[in-house]
């Protein structure tokens, strides 16, 4: 470990990582370069927004039987949002990244480019890159500019520092493709949970719900900047809000309230569930942050998507529409898509079952990408049974979520008071079938009294005829 002095304050800066030849004084932000066996001061790096990551520098893991400590951050923000790198050092000395983003999590270690690499400018969500025997498949492609940093790092940077990163998925493992070089360079790695490589050292939830969505104390108030109405929302969970009153989109992922669109006027949004409602899931507290209405493009179809936060399991979506309600995940573990008409994960089959376009109608409350009305994604959906898995492909990401229906009672219970519904799926073939035949009946009861047994015959083939389908078509429902 090397200790230097802050040219900039005079405070002790640290370098545990022989790696490392950059780190930001902890006290007034002084970019420190180690150039030798001197420092020099290169700048003040900017403020990082705290958010709902419960990881800090300090915090310690271990993974595939190494233990590491987290030494250094980098906050990378996108238009639609922001996300943290934390750089982590071994005790053997080696490092790797750990990427945080909505929740998800990755180690990735840089290892050799191979010498011909897709350019940037060709790549999009869903495109397949062969590596190490494994075809992957592009997740996020995106720009990025870096807005503050922590601790130790190991490149040279400053405040405004642009990236620009290709991600890329096979199952659990990841690869990421930094292109802001010259020489481009590669980091493989996998998904991780906090759970599988045993994080501690963490923020407490108290202590996020407390200092998240802050810059030293630059967000004073929830109240709307356009129109000055209160917006609930759960500080540094999210990084867009959009005012119930006057509909304006809010960011709130640099540290300051700041109008990017002004709402247009729109009739109330109707919801099943209040936002700020808290429901107890499997023995955690989700708070309801926000809600959208989509709908298909060809508008045959809609439904309502709530977003749900815990600050120790990360975000959940319930969905409602005509069929009920489903409970729905963001998948780290991914299913491979190797025939046009299904996927496999887990050694399950999943067939296709629709392929659409979807539109985003309405939203109202708070949400960790900044969403907006006539936002359009292609959504590709494989049933498995009970389960169904959603891939969702838009300009820069593809995604892969899994969902289960859960019962209107469940929700209930869940949510108590706060669920304002009547909501009944829509009958069952079987039942309509059943209304139908009820009505024949009475109709044809006195022919059939007095037809004779061919009337008879006639009437009951018929009601055979209409019955068996719609069990047939209730029993395709229920698969799908």
């Amino acid at each position: 470990m090397q200790h230097v002095t802050c040219p900039g304050c005079g405070a002790p800066v640290e370098f545990r990582s022989a790696a490392s030849v950059m780190a930001v004084c902890e006290y007034c932000k002084t970019t420190v370069l180690k150039d030798a066996d001197t420092v020099r001061d290169v700048g003040k790096m900017g403020d990082v927004l705290e958010d709902y990551s419960p990881l800090r520098i300090g915090s310690s893991g271990s993974f595939q039987g190494r233990n590491f400590n987290v030494i250094g951050r980098i906050q990378l923000r996108y238009p639609a949002g922001f996300w943290n790198e934390w750089y982590i050092l071994f005790d053997d000395g080696s490092n790797a990244w750990l990427g945080d983003a909505s929740g998800q999590f990755t180690i990735t270690f840089e290892k050799p480019a191979p010498p011909q690499l897709p350019a940037f400018a060709e790549l999009k969500p869903g495109q397949s890159l062969t590596l190490a025997g494994h075809v992957y498949t592009a997740s996020d492609v995106r720009t990025a500019k870096a807005t503050g940093g922590q601790g130790e790092l190991p490149f040279q940077m400053a405040g405004g520092w642009q990236a620009q990163v290709a991600d890329f998925r096979y199952m659990a493992q990841f690869v990421t493709i930094d292109y802001s070089e010259p020489a481009a360079r590669l980091y493989v790695g996998q998904a991780v949970s906090l759970a599988e490589i045993k994080a501690s050292q963490l923020r407490e939830p108290d202590s996020i719900s407390d200092t998240s969505g802050r810059v030293k104390g630059k967000i004073a108030s929830l109240n709307c900047p356009h129109c000055g109405s209160p917006v609930q929302f759960s500080p540094g969970a999210t990084s867009a809000l959009i005012c119930p009153a006057c509909h304006s989109t809010v960011d709130v992922s640099a540290g300051t309230a700041e109008v990017l669109a002004v709402g247009r006027k729109v009739a109330a949004i109707p919801l099943s569930l209040e936002l700020g409602a808290v429901g107890k899931i499997d023995g955690a507290a989700y708070t309801v942050l926000g809600a959208l209405k989509r709908s298909t493009l060809d508008q045959s179809a809609s439904w309502t998507e709530y977003l749900l936060y815990d600050a120790q399991r990360g975000f959940l979506w319930l969905i409602e529409s005509s069929r009920g309600w489903e409970r729905a995940t963001v998948e780290d573990l991914w299913p491979v898509w190797d025939r046009p008409d299904s996927v496999t994960l887990n050694s399950r089959r999943f067939g296709k079952s629709d392929d659409y376009g979807a539109r985003v109608d309405a939203a109202i409350g708070a949400f960790n990408w900044q969403v907006a009305v006539g936002d359009t994604v292609r959504v590709v959906e494989f049933s498995g049974g009970e389960e169904q898995l959603a891939c969702e492909i838009s300009d820069s990401e593809l995604t892969w979520s899994r969902a289960r229906r859960v019962p209107l009672d469940q929700v209930r219970a869940w949510f108590g008071q706060h669920v304002h519904t009547e909501l009944t799926p829509h009958p069952s073939h079987a039942q309509t079938a059943k209304g139908f035949l009820i009505l024949l009946a009475v109709v044809d009861f006195i022919p059939v009294l007095f037809g004779g047994g061919l009337t008879f015959m006639i009437v009951l083939f018929t009601a055979a005829f209409i019955y068996l389908p719609a069990l047939y078509l209730d029993a395709m429902e229920k698969r799908a």
